[in-house]
């Protein structure tokens, strides 16, 4: 079984809403074992003027989900506020929770931020997109403008979900859109959706409503209006089998790419970058010898790629790493090194250049954001300064303790 319960969420108030909740689900008497989806932040809403304590009542909320997936014998699934403290600050996601009799069964923090409804200035996104697991089983989940970016459906379909699960406060001016996403996500996947969505107004803004559940062929199994509503209806999963029986979408991922075309001249690239950034793309440069790859470096290089949404990587020739460390490094030449940082996935382009510096790669570039270890202060960085002018920021990334290249190195030297 699974449904949806359709509400008109109210801004800032989590009494009125979560008593919302408890009379949706006695009228609705939910039958076991299944699931029920509720809107994006059902609870609070986008209030931001009070997003940081409302998130702090997060958990106090999902006690109250717990009685109530105890009391009907059901999961319940909805996005809530998440605010997670840590040494570097506090952050607040937009956290889709599913929980059962027994407490939390998982999350899925958003991943896309809506930046026309300020949600990139209040929240952070989630990373590492991954399925939940259920007593029904591995599920998907999306919130919201997360459903515009098909991948991260894919990635949660190939780890196993037979059932992607949507949270939403999608404006009414855009259903059409709504409807199409979700069927293309049930149809591209071979998997069931139940999304919900919220209806009602919140200043200038019609909600859409028209909750759905779909089949893995895009059946549209149930479909709500644009008022509260309630469904829940019985999930065949000899569907699921059947679909994917006849022709098999969802998991197949063969490889079709060739790194080595990553590695460009600079003259090439410009033109490259130039029609990234046509696109609107964020460009993130970043630049190092990288001899002998290792964790520090990796980790390094993803937490540069989510910066933005493009990453160069300018690489020291083996010219440049002779001026800089001396006549006995690199290690491994510039094509070796140019050629296993082109296979990372976190990495778009790499470039050469054999001057001590990146500058003259940076002026010719004009990244968006420049990115260094944080060991480095940002009047000391090369190209800091012609970013920022341009309008650009400068972002320090932490580094791994106790890895380097010449710690590598040295532990090999040792062991001869």
């Amino acid at each position: 079984m699974a449904g949806f319960l359709q509400i008109d969420v109210k801004l800032g108030r989590p009494d009125k809403n979560i008593e919302q909740v408890r009379k949706g689900l006695a009228d609705l008497a939910p039958r076991r074992p299944g699931i029920i989806v509720l809107p994006e932040l059902w609870a609070t809403g986008f209030a931001y003027d009070t997003l940081n304590t409302l998130a702090a009542e997060t958990p106090a909320i999902l006690s109250e989900v717990q009685g109530l997936a105890a009391k009907h014998s059901i999961l319940i699934a909805g996005s809530l506020p998440e605010k997670e403290e840590s040494t570097e600050g506090v952050n607040i996601y937009n956290t889709m929770y599913v929980s059962g009799p027994a407490g939390t069964q998982g999350k899925f923090r958003k991943q896309q931020l809506f930046s026309p409804m300020d949600e990139d200035l209040h929240f952070a996104a989630g990373i590492d997109p991954r399925p939940i697991e259920t007593d029904l089983g591995r599920m998907a989940s999306l919130v919201c403008y997360d459903l515009r970016f098909p991948e991260l459906a894919k990635r949660q379909t190939v780890l196993g979900a037979g059932m992607l699960l949507v949270s939403a406060q999608w404006p009414a001016a855009r259903t059409e859109h709504w409807q199409a996403l979700l069927r293309a996500r049930a149809i591209e996947n071979q998997i069931f959706v139940v999304a919900c969505n919220r209806c009602g107004t919140t200043g200038d803004t019609a909600f859409a409503g028209h909750s759905m559940i779909l089949a893995p062929d895009g059946t549209v199994l149930a479909e709500a209006s644009e008022g509260p509503e309630s469904c829940m209806i019985p999930i065949d999963p000899a569907l699921l089998k059947e679909a994917r029986a006849r022709f098999n979408t969802a998991v197949i991922t063969p490889y079709r790419f060739h790194d080595q075309e990553k590695i460009m001249e600079l003259s090439d690239l410009q033109d490259e970058i130039a029609q990234q950034k046509r696109l609107g793309r964020k460009i993130v440069f970043t630049n190092g010898c990288f001899d002998i790859l290792h964790k520090g470096h990796v980790s390094y290089l993803e937490e540069a790629r989510r910066q933005g949404d493009c990453l160069v990587v300018g690489l020291n020739s083996d010219v440049s790493v002779k001026s800089i460390k001396g006549p006995d490094r690199p290690i491994n030449n510039q094509g070796s090194r140019a050629r296993v940082l082109a296979a990372l996935g976190c990495i778009d382009y790499v470039v050469l250049f054999d001057e001590d510096t990146p500058l003259n790669l940076i002026k010719s570039l004009n990244p968006d954001v420049l990115a260094k270890g944080a060991d480095w202060p940002i009047d000391k960085i090369v190209g800091a300064k012609e970013v920022l002018a341009a309008g650009g920021k400068v972002v320090n990334i932490s580094l791994v303790d106790d890895f380097s290249t010449s710690s590598v190195i040295t532990k090999i030297q040792k062991q001869k």
